[in-house]
C-alpha cells in the first residue's frame, strides 16, 4: 500500500468557522427528508417494485416524514410512473411534500414539472455538480460555466413553476459540495438564490452535500458554519445536510453540521445507499431521543421497520446496528447482566423520572423490544445475575443467591459444552432437570405432623421401594422432616438454606420452595414445585438429598 498516492481532497473555509463547537448538543428536531425511494433505491442491486415503492412510502408517512423524495421522475419511465401512482391515488397527505429530482436542463425540468401535474405540494431538486475533480474531469468546464448552468436552470424552474398548478418549493444541491472550494459553493449557491428570490413564505432549501465523505466531521461543520454565515436571504434559506458514510462518519457528519447552522436531514433508514451508504435517519433521530430530544419521528414499532425494510430493499439491517440491529441490546457478558439486572430492580423500587440504567442508553420498550427476550441473552459468557433475571422475570423462580449462583454455574456448562445461546425455555428446562421434584434414590410417600415437642413429623420414606417409617421431633415442620429422614436413611448433613414463595399471585397458583444442605462434600441444591408450600418444602429437601448422593 502506497500512501503517498492520496492527500486531502478538502478545502477549508477562507475564515474561521468554529463557532459550533461552543454547542454541545443538537436541542431540536431538524426537518427530515427520507430519500430511501431514489437515493437508496438506486443503490438496490434489484430496485423496488411500484407496489414494494408504495409500501414503503405510506410506512415513512406513517412515522412521520413531512418530505420524502420519491425519484427522478425524467430519468426512467419507472420513476415516472411512481410519481404519478401517488398523485392519481390520492397517497400523500395535505402535509406531506413529495421531493423530486432534476438536472438543469430544459427537457428534464420539463418532464419533472409534467410528472408533478396535480400534485398539492412537492420539492423541486435541482442539481449539478462543483467539485474541482467534477469540473476538470467530467464536464470540462470553467468555474464560470457551472455558475451559468445552475443558474439557467433556476431560472427554467421557476419557469416552470409559474405553468404549473401546485405549491412548489425549490431546492439546489452544489453536489460535490465537499470537494469544492468553499468560496466557490457560496458564489453558486447565492447565484441560485438570487434567482429565487425566497421569502417567508416562500424558501429555498440549499442542500449541501457530503457526496463523497473526504473529511474528519468537524471539517464539514465549519464548512456548513461559513455557508450558514454567508448566504444570502439566511433567514428565508433552509440549510439541508446530505452526508454519505465513505469514512464511517456520516451520522457525526449530520450532527455537527446541525449544530453549525444546518435546519434539515436527507437520508435514509438504516443507511442504505450507494457505496457505504447515506447517513442513517433511525440512528440519528433516535440519538436525539436518548437525550431528551423528541425527534418527531415514530420508531416505537422498529421490528415492523426492519421488516418492510429488508423485504422491499433485499438488504438487511446489521445485528449491531444501533438501535434496531438484533443484537443491540443484548447483554451477553455476565457483569453486564448483573448490572443490568441491579439496575431494572432499581427502577422497579425508586420509580425515578428519567432512565439510567447500564449498560442500556434507552429503554428498549421504546421501540418494541422486550428485556426477558432481548436485552439478557445467555450462553457460555453469561452470569449468575442474568440467568436469575430471567428466571425470575420470566417465570417467578426467584433462588436464594447462592442457589443462584450453583444454577448461573450449570447453565453456562451447558451452553459452552452445546456451543449455542440458550432460549429461557432451554434454561427453565435445565432448572426443572436438576433441582425440581428429584426422586431418583428415595422419595416421601407420606408426612403427618402434630404439635408436641415443638413439630413432630410421622415420615413414609420409601427408598427404591423399601418403606421406612419414623417420627421426629424439629423447631419446625421441615426441620422435623429433615431429621426423620436422616434417621430412616442413616445421613448426616445440615439444612442450611430455606426460602419459598407463590409462583403466582392467584389463589390457585403453586408454590415453590428452595432447599440447601451442606454434607461433607459441599452445599447441594434442590427445589419443589408443589399446590402446597409444606409439600413444596418437603420436595425440595428431598431433591436437595437425591442430588447430594448420600443415599446409598
Amino acid at each position: 500500500m502506497n500512501a503517498s498516492k492520496y492527500t486531502r481532497g478538502y478545502f477549508m473555509p477562507p475564515v474561521k468557522s468554529m463557532k459550533w463547537t461552543e454547542k454541545e448538543y443538537i436541542d431540536h428536531a431538524p426537518m427530515w427528508c427520507s430519500v430511501d425511494l431514489r437515493d437508496g433505491n438506486q443503490a438496490l442491486i434489484i430496485p423496488m417494485s411500484l407496489d414494494e415503492k408504495l409500501e414503503f412510502f405510506e410506512k415513512l408517512v406513517k412515522i412521520g416524514f413531512k418530505e420524502i423524495e420519491i425519484g427522478f421522475p425524467a430519468a426512467s419511465e419507472t420513476e415516472y410512473e411512481f410519481c404519478r401512482a401517488l398523485i392519481e391515488r390520492n397517497m400523500i397527505p395535505d402535509d406531506v411534500r413529495i421531493q423530486v429530482l432534476t438536472q438543469a436542463r430544459e427537457h428534464i425540468i420539463a418532464k419533472t414539472f409534467e410528472a408533478l401535474a396535480g400534485c398539492k405540494n412537492a420539492v423541486v431538486h435541482l442539481y449539478n455538480s462543483t467539485s474541482v475533480a467534477q469540473r476538470e474531469q467530467v464536464f470540462k468546464k470553467s468555474k464560470e460555466e457551472i455558475i451559468k448552468l445552475a443558474v439557467e436552470g433556476a431560472k427554467l424552474c421557476a419557469e416552470y413553476r409559474e405553468k404549473t398548478p401546485g405549491n412548489f418549493i425549490f431546492e439546489y444541491s452544489p453536489e460535490s459540495f465537499t470537494g469544492t472550494e468553499p468560496e466557490f459553493a457560496l458564489e453558486i449557491c447565492n447565484a441560485v438564490i438570487d434567482v429565487w428570490k425566497p421569502t417567508p413564505d416562500n424558501k429555498v432549501i440549499i442542500n449541501l452535500p457530503v457526496t463523497v465523505e473526504l473529511s474528519m466531521p468537524h471539517v464539514y461543520a465549519s464548512q456548513i458554519e461559513y455557508m450558514s454565515d454567508n448566504l444570502h436571504d439566511r433567514e428565508n434559506v433552509i440549510i439541508s445536510l446530505h452526508p454519505h458514510n465513505d469514512r464511517g462518519c456520516a451520522v457525526a457528519d449530520a450532527e455537527m453540521g446541525l449544530l453549525a447552522g444546518g435546519d434539515r436531514v436527507e437520508g435514509t433508514c438504516f443507511g442504505n445507499g450507494e457505496r457505504t451508504g447515506n447517513v442513517d435517519i433511525v440512528t440519528l433521530a433516535m440519538n436525539m431521543y436518548s437525550q431528551g430530544v423528541d425527534p418527531e419521528l415514530d420508531f416505537s414499532d422498529m421490528q415492523s421497520l426492519v421488516e418492510i425494510y429488508e423485504r422491499v430493499t433485499r438488504m438487511k439491517v446489521n445485528e449491531r446496528s444501533p438501535y434496531a440491529g438484533r443484537l443491540v441490546f443484548a447483554a451477553f457478558s455476565g457483569s453486564h447482566q448483573d448490572a443490568i439486572a441491579k439496575g431494572m430492580k432499581w427502577r422497579e423500587e425508586k420509580d425515578p423520572d428519567h432512565w439510567n440504567v447500564p449498560y442500556l442508553p434507552i429503554d428498549p420498550k421504546d421501540v418494541g423490544r422486550e428485556y426477558e427476550a432481548d436485552v439478557i441473552r445467555i450462553n457460555s459468557q453469561s452470569g449468575k445475575g442474568g440467568i436469575g433475571y430471567i428466571m425470575e422475570q420470566m417465570f417467578g423462580i426467584d433462588m436464594p443467591p447462592k442457589m443462584r449462583e450453583h444454577f448461573g454455574y450449570a447453565v453456562k456448562s451447558v451452553s459452552d459444552h452445546s456451543h449455542k445461546e440458550l432460549m429461557p425455555s432451554e434454561i427453565k428446562q435445565i432448572f426443572m432437570d436438576r433441582y425440581v421434584n428429584i426422586e431418583t434414590d428415595f422419595k416421601i410417600d407420606e408426612a403427618h405432623f402434630a404439635q408436641k415437642n415443638g413439630i413432630t413429623a410421622s415420615v413414609t420414606v420409601n427408598k427404591n421401594g423399601k418403606i421406612i417409617t419414623r417420627e421426629a421431633v424439629g423447631n419446625g415442620r421441615l426441620d422435623a422432616v429433615s431429621n426423620a429422614v436422616k434417621d430412616s436413611l442413616d445421613i448426616k448433613y445440615s439444612l442450611i438454606t430455606y426460602q419459598e414463595h407463590a409462583l403466582e399471585t392467584t389463589s390457585q397458583s403453586q408454590a415453590v420452595a428452595y432447599v440447601g444442605i451442606e454434607t461433607d462434600n459441599g452445599v447441594f441444591w434442590g427445589a419443589g414445585i408443589k399446590s402446597d408450600i409444606i409439600d413444596a418444602s418437603v420436595c425440595a429437601l428431598v431433591s436437595a438429598i437425591n442430588n447430594s448422593g448420600l443415599v446409598k
